[in-house]
């Protein structure tokens, strides 16, 4: 008997969302393609899964590198006996820092633009091109409320997130009708992550996103009903100012 399969791209630390999201939908009997930069992360991932009698394989991805997603694809897409092809994909790789306007280089503002808007177009794109002939499945993209507002010393991110988000909802009106269920999750506040937790250690958890929490969310989008679709959520901790 087969299971359904899964793409994450972007887990980092097994205490941060892409792992949550991992682990979560391995529970739910998938199979889970872990994708991202750093090999020695997403094993660490994958092996703490398959210990817990879970199924997951850790593919190093860059996913700014066409030919490197190509091959992720190719890969998770390719026919095998015991894993039915991926229905649900998820693009999580980000980067995030302060630096004022007057700092930015040339090369930054590009770095921030290859991470987190080309990367989610490789992805997206790849994911209508082996989903849209099954006519089915869910592509989520973590967005942020950069996408919506540029604040103060983040004009690099918030470009690059805004452009992400348009991104999401031109796939959305163009496959939509054709099966493919492709939302935008805005992130608005910090995520109880290790990445933030290393930098902020005192931080009230209550003031942040639980990892799992958001996970949650992103099932429920993936297993909502073609009659009520998600195109677009944001997300906050309940103290969080919007």
């Amino acid at each position: 008997m087969s299971v359904p399969s899964a793409i994450i791209v972007g887990v980092g630390a097994q205490q941060g969302l892409g792992a949550a999201l991992c682990r979560l939908l391995a529970d739910k009997g998938y199979h889970v393609f872990i994708a991202s930069r750093t090999l020695e992360k997403i094993a660490k991932v994958a092996d703490a899964i398959n210990a817990s009698g879970g199924s997951a394989e850790a593919i190093e991805t860059d996913a700014t590198d066409e030919a490197a997603v190509k091959r992720l694809f190719e890969h998770a897409f390719a026919p095998q006996d015991e894993i039915d092809p991926p229905d649900f994909i998820v693009f999580n790789a980000g980067i995030n820092r302060h630096i004022g306007f007057r700092g930015v280089t040339a090369a930054e503002f590009e770095e921030f633009w290859r991470i987190c808007c080309f990367g989610g177009f490789l992805v997206g794109r790849e994911a209508a091109k082996h989903l849209v002939p099954f006519g089915r499945g869910t592509v989520i993209f973590t967005g942020a409320s950069a996408s919506l507002r540029g604040k103060a010393g983040f004009a690099q991110f918030a470009a690059a997130k805004a452009g992400l988000r348009m991104v999401s909802q031109s796939m959305a009106r163009e496959f939509g009708p054709v099966g493919l269920h492709v939302a935008h999750t805005i992130i608005d506040g910090g995520i109880d992550g290790e990445r933030l937790r290393s930098r902020r250690p005192d931080v009230q958890a209550d003031t942040l996103l639980n990892i799992d929490a958001i996970a949650e969310t992103y099932w429920h989008i993936h297993r909502q009903h073609p009659s009520a679709w998600t195109q677009e959520i944001d997300l906050r901790p309940y103290k969080e100012t919007f």
